[in-house]
């Protein structure tokens, strides 16, 4: 992959993990609403942790210098969160065709999540 093409993917990640760690600040419930219970603490408490976790990933990998570990890391955010994607799967599989198939349809994206920030890791 080229240098323009990889720095704008880059860019992109980050900025989709930078929305989505704001979110986490600016919006918490509907992130407190799929917190597993079966993790210690309030749902609260997780929201703002993986706010946080997020916020720092997009930093590592908007910067040409950490960008490998922040690759890795969102990796790992990615495939770290796929138990609250479940969780909404779960809690939504009675609610309406539209919010069932955004509950369904989050589960098969965390694959291509994961694969582009692995490549952005490279």
């Amino acid at each position: 992959m080229n240098s323009a093409r990889s720095n704008k993917d880059a860019a992109a990640l980050a900025g989709l993990l930078a929305t989505t760690g704001v979110l986490h600040f600016v919006a918490p419930k509907p992130f407190d609403a799929i917190v597993p219970k079966s993790l210690p603490g309030s749902a609260r408490q997780w929201t703002y942790l993986s706010g946080v976790a997020e916020l720092a990933v997009a930093a590592a990998v908007a910067h040409p210098r950490t960008r490998r570990i922040g690759g890795l890391a969102a990796a790992a955010l990615f495939a770290g969160v796929f138990p609250a994607n479940v969780k909404m799967a779960w809690d939504w599989r009675h609610a309406s065709p539209a919010k069932r198939a955004i509950a369904f349809g989050r589960l098969p994206l965390q694959a291509p999540l994961i694969a582009w920030a692995l490549r952005v890791s490279r």
